[in-house]
């Protein structure tokens, strides 16, 4: 059958009508008998630029690359978070793993430095002023006594650096010494009714840390106190060790601080498999199964998880260091117009304001510093200790190891017994590496020298300022440094503020 070419024509251009027509027709449809009346707020476009990339929909059906982006993502994003919210456990996982490694074991053995701190072991901000007694303790086969020294102070941390007790000073023993006896959680047996401070745990794994104070200079006789009175043993054992087993931990090159690399993940996960299963927030424990670290299951992420978590704790660690050196919370900073700052943001040692867990208080802690214990954040005139760290001078620069600094504490200057600065490296927060032994001075230190008002000026640079070398810390070239004021028995002065140290002044 023959069509003529006109009626081609006169069809294409009926079609090309009806096309045209055809939007026309489609938005004067009547609409579902049943229907909304839908915000575009609640709509997904069909497509979105974001910064991971351009998302993809079919009436808000992400597509497979779409798909696969926003998984990547959420697993990268739970990375990072399952650092920062995994440090206080990491923390004290690898304070335990490096004292065992340096012949410290739990429930047996206590670490003590019979010859103060030094740069050799990697501790994060210690101090060298103090006789420090550290030991670890594993609930998990029963209770443990651990018998305290008197006049000794330090705290107990379970193994998400949740405070359990103190001791000593500020603990249940009032500083006259006397036996603890720490219980695991879930533990039904019969308990000694006398004779002991019975302390419950929420986790297996705790540490115990406290100082024993040097007087006049003597260590020898500090470090024999100790080990005349301090036990750690199984209550099973009830006589206790005979003799007890101590480690001078002085100069020995280990290390406990955790891991900035994939690495870190395999600590939060031996944390995991170790502790009870209502151990930690319910909250905590997911965000660590949503990256694949499950109790009772193993930790064995596939190249592609492992290539997303390796990227997530780099981030997770540039942020750590971002909120401790240089923090956007102002209440970090202890007076408005210094550069020091609080380990304890509100004065809360649990980090809570008003129902709110500050999240990066918290990682600003535990990335900085060890020991948790409301002696240290709710510390009262005359007793305790109290904190300031620094990592910028009065300009507002991080501090080089290659310039020279001075700083001036008024008089008077606000400690019952001592103060004492430290020096920190950027990169391990340990002490820093020099040819001082002692990393820092302290009001103890005999020569220290004077202003004629009282005032004291300390220098801080490679090489000691002529006339001043009594009051000199060492930095090193080419590495940056930071740190921590400590006044022990701080007085009114400091707790009102109407004492403020200087900031570091570049003098050269």
């Amino acid at each position: 059958m023959k069509i003529s070419a006109r009626r081609i024509i006169s069809n294409g251009i009926a079609l090309l009508a009806l096309a045209a027509a055809f939007p026309a027709w489609a938005q004067t449809q009547e609409s579902p008998k049943y229907s909304a009346k839908v915000p575009d707020y609640i709509e997904t476009p069909d497509s979105v630029q974001t910064p991971i990339g351009t998302l993809k929909f079919f009436d808000g059906l992400p597509n497979p690359e779409t798909v696969q982006r926003v998984y990547d993502n959420l697993d990268f994003s739970r990375g990072v978070e399952a650092f920062l919210s995994g440090i206080p456990a990491a923390s004290v996982y690898a304070a335990c793993e490096g004292l065992s490694q340096a012949g410290v074991k739990p429930n047996g053995t206590i670490g003590i430095t019979e010859d103060l701190m030094d740069a050799r072991s990697l501790f994060l901000t210690p101090n060298s002023t103090t006789v420090y007694v550290l030991m670890c303790m594993n609930l998990k086969d029963g209770p443990v006594v651990a018998e305290v020294p008197p006049g000794v102070l330090g705290p107990v941390d379970d193994a998400y650096f949740r405070f359990v007790t103190d001791v000593g000073l500020t603990g249940p023993d009032k500083g006259k010494g006397g036996k603890y006896l720490f219980v695991p959680p879930g533990y039904a047996g019969k308990l000694p009714r006398r004779g002991f401070h019975i302390v419950k745990s929420a986790t297996y794994g705790n540490l115990m840390f406290y100082r024993a104070f040097v007087q006049g200079g003597d260590i020898p006789t500090a470090v024999k106190g100790v080990k005349a009175k301090a036990r750690l043993y199984p209550l099973t054992t009830s006589d206790g060790p005979s003799p007890q087993a101590f480690v001078d931990l002085s100069g020995m090159q280990f290390n406990t601080i955790h891991a900035n690399t994939f690495h870190f993940y395999d600590e939060i996960n031996a944390v995991i498999q170790h502790e009870p299963a209502a151990a930690f927030d319910p909250e905590i424990v997911g965000l660590f199964a949503a990256i694949g670290i499950k109790k009772g299951q193993p930790f064995e992420p596939d190249a592609r998880m492992r290539a997303i978590l390796t990227d997530a704790v780099a981030v997770g660690n540039a942020t750590a260091r971002a909120i401790v050196f240089a923090p956007r919370d102002e209440r970090v900073k202890f007076y408005p117009d210094r550069q020091w700052g609080t380990g304890f943001v509100g004065g809360s040692y649990e980090f809570l304001n008003n129902g709110e867990r500050m999240l990066d208080a918290r990682t600003l802690f535990h990335y900085y510093a060890t020991g948790i214990t409301p002696a240290m954040a709710f510390s009262k005139p005359g007793t305790g200790s109290a904190y300031a760290y620094a990592a910028r001078d009065s300009m507002g620069r991080y501090l080089n190891g290659g310039k020279t600094y001075k700083i001036t504490l008024p008089a008077p200057i606000p400690a019952g017994q001592f103060w004492s600065f430290m020096v920190y490296d950027g990169q391990t927060r340990s002490m820093l590496e020099t040819d001082q032994k002692l990393a820092g001075l302290d009001s103890n230190k005999p020569d220290i020298q004077k202003s004629p008002d009282g005032s004291v000026t300390i220098w801080f640079g490679p090489k000691a300022p002529v006339g001043h070398e009594t009051n000199w810390v060492q930095t090193m070239p080419g590495k940056g440094w930071n740190t921590l004021l400590r006044l022990y028995a701080p007085l009114e002065p400091w707790f009102d503020k109407t004492w403020k140290p200087g900031d570091f002044e570049r003098v050269d």
